[in-house]
């Protein structure tokens, strides 16, 4: 049986959601999100199970990070409704960009440039924020388990200018192609890579990390721009954090230097993470792959 009724429903929801002002969006969004803490148990107790454990909090704090995580959520899931209403000044109003220089020295260097980020924030207003203001974005994106829920968000993707390439598929090519005209590619490199990952500590525990962004980085001779989005204290907007470069060392040992970038990377993004915990996934089985090549019990 189809389940193309589902995109509809979702793209009539957006229709709805753009008749509304922003400010009710973040409300109505963030109402929705702290619901979401008590329809979704088993994401709420993985949540703050896993924050006990990796950040040392007690109960209370990681409960307390969770809810503001659910209400972020909800913000998001909205905004991402209210897409077709972006335009170049209005997102410029939302989404403050900070050293921005960072980003145009990368891609004016001519090599592509590796665009590192995480499901932090509203990670799909990030790469909506910087096409809009003139940067060739593209990024590599992994399917979501419903192909009408992917369906709708490769259209805005690429209703805001970022040409999409689906990871694991023969449009890899194009993402190569893509590099070698110097444009910038996203990773989205927080999630378990599974036993093709390299195993590398993220908040004191092995956890199989993604070796993508390294790799692209050393065959386009390409920097890596660690680059984030976070709310505003206040909710009435959003600031990307674009973060110097880092760079892929060739001493001639390329498993090692593979290694080594991708521990830099991995080393940063546990460093934003805890600056702002309540921004990230904490429910997401980023641990659940063993270096045996088991897996966790959900």
């Amino acid at each position: 049986m189809s389940n193309e009724w589902q995109y509809h429903l979702l793209k009539a929801l957006s229709r709805l959601i753009c008749l509304l002002p922003y400010a009710c969006v973040v409300k109505l969004g963030r109402s929705l999100g702290f619901l979401y803490w008590y329809i979704a148990p088993k994401q709420r107790r993985r949540g703050i199970r896993q924050m006990k454990e990796r950040l040392g909090l007690s109960q209370e704090a990681a409960a307390a990070v969770m809810r503001r995580l659910c209400g972020n959520l909800g913000q998001t899931f909205l905004e991402i409704m209210f897409t077709p209403k972006l335009d170049a000044q209005r997102i410029s109003q939302l989404v403050e960009i900070e050293n921005r220089q960072y980003l145009e020295d990368a891609v004016t260097r001519g090599h592509g440039v590796v665009f590192l980020t995480a499901h932090i924030g509203n990670w799909e207003w990030l790469g909506a924020a910087l096409s809009m203001a003139g940067f060739p974005m593209t990024s590599v994106i992994k399917r979501q388990p419903n192909d009408q829920h992917t369906r709708l968000l490769n259209e805005y993707r690429e209703r805001v200018g970022i040409e999409i390439f689906a990871r694991g598929t023969t449009e890899l090519i194009g993402a190569a192609k893509a590099m070698k005209k110097g444009k910038i590619l996203g990773f989205l490199a927080d999630q378990d890579a599974g036993v093709d990952g390299l195993f590398l500590d993220f908040f004191g525990k092995p956890a199989s990390t993604p070796l993508g962004p390294a790799v692209f980085a050393r065959k386009f001779k390409a920097p890596v721009m660690p680059v984030f989005i976070v709310h505003k204290p206040d909710y009435s907007g959003h600031r990307v954090l674009i973060y110097p470069p880092l760079e892929y060392e060739n001493t001639g040992e390329e498993k090692e230097d593979l290694r080594r970038l991708t521990l830099k990377m991995t080393q940063l993004l546990e460093e934003v993470i805890r600056e702002h915990p309540d921004e990230w996934i904490w429910f997401q089985k980023r641990w659940n792959t063993k270096v045996d090549g088991s897996c966790e019990e959900a």
